[in-house]
């Protein structure tokens, strides 16, 4: 009996992390080579509720969920309204850049480049926003 060749699934380990914060710089990058692509900054709050630490990443957007959502909130961030994300990042890892301009013009700064995989719900300036539903629970909903 021959064996047969037998293609074994990818195995891989995930880095995630998960948390809230403001989302910032959205934009569409427009690489030399390669497709364009969606991009935010999030402005991540952890530690204590009363003075709470930020900690910075610059996502690409890979969800397609997130997609949709973050390009719905676009134009409020564009309009300097606060919108305040829970989010999930994957992948992430430090970078080192030097700042071009301001106060810390020709200092070295880190920030935590990543994908960011899924927007668990939305508010601006406070108010809560509706945000479409993922496509497994739209078609049970619509089955039921």
């Amino acid at each position: 009996m021959s064996e047969l060749n037998v293609a074994q699934p990818a195995s891989y380990f995930n880095l995630h992390a998960e948390g809230c914060g403001y989302l910032n710089r959205v934009r569409t990058v427009k690489p030399e080579k390669g497709p364009p692509y969606l991009a935010c900054t999030i402005a991540a709050k952890h530690g204590d509720a009363t003075s709470p630490t930020t900690t910075k990443f610059d996502c690409r957007i890979s969800g397609t969920r997130a997609q949709v959502i973050v390009q719905q909130l676009e134009a409020a961030v564009k309009a300097e309204q606060r919108v305040f994300i829970g989010f999930r990042i994957g992948d992430f890892v430090p970078e080192l850049f030097v700042y071009q301009n301001g106060k810390r013009k020709g200092e070295t700064g880190v920030v935590n480049k990543g994908r960011l995989l899924q927007v668990t719900f939305a508010k601006i300036d406070g108010q809560t926003v509706e945000l479409p539903a993922e496509e497994g629970v739209a078609a049970e909903t619509t089955a039921a």
